[in-house]
């Protein structure tokens, strides 16, 4: 697979996020700055999925670029030794979700938004065909996996999506809430990253 970002070359990704911004199917287009599509790969084996953007990234319109965008920069590129570009990240909801929709503190999508959004992800992940799905926390792996078992014990655990591998992990906000670079957590994130390797077939870069 090439390291290029393929995406500009795949028309109906292109239309589907044309889609994306004019969507207006929940409430929260009416707070949003703008949509966050997501972005990557167009032919990535490895597809990431978190909950809905935050503050930086309603601002950007591009996902995770904030202090957890940058945690996962780093499990995708140290950890796994792939440029970012070469996997596709995207989210559950495509627009900011905030408590009482007063645009200040960011909260999980409610059922209806995910009900409303969630078709824009199905489509992302029908044309992606990625080999590998990584789910980010709890709100992501419910909704992929079909299921309510928390995070804490789905982690680490292989799932399956149509076909397709799926794999549990921390987000990396709950990560970063609970000790950051000094987190007992990156141990556990860091194993579930290494399976996603070995089933890809990648190597495993050596830690410093």
């Amino acid at each position: 697979m090439s390291t290029e970002n393929s995406e500009s070359v795949n028309p109906e990704l292109e239309s589907l996020r044309s889609g994306v911004a004019a969507c207006e199917q929940c409430r929260l287009h009416t707070t949003r700055t703008q949509t966050v599509f997501g972005e990557g790969a167009a032919d990535a084996e490895v597809m990431f999925i978190g909950e809905g953007p935050g503050r930086q990234e309603d601002l950007s319109g591009r996902p995770f670029v904030g202090r957890a965008g940058e945690l996962l920069t780093r499990i995708i590129e140290k950890g796994m030794g792939v440029p970012r570009s070469r996997v596709y990240i995207a989210n559950i909801v495509k627009c900011r979700p905030t408590v009482d929709m007063q645009f200040q503190r960011d909260r999980p999508p409610e059922p209806d938004e995910t009900a409303a959004c969630s078709p824009y992800l199905l489509r992302q992940i029908e044309l992606i065909r990625p080999k590998v799905i990584v789910t980010l926390g709890g709100p992501s792996t419910k909704f992929i996996l079909n299921t309510t078992t928390g995070i804490t014990r789905l982690r680490g655990r292989w799932g399956d999506f149509r076909g397709i591998p799926v794999m549990p992990t921390f987000h990396p906000s709950y990560v970063l809430r609970n000790g950051g670079d000094q987190s007992p957590l990156r141990r556990e994130v860091w194993s579930d990253i290494k399976q996603v390797l070995e089933r890809l077939g990648w190597p495993i870069p050596k830690r410093s």
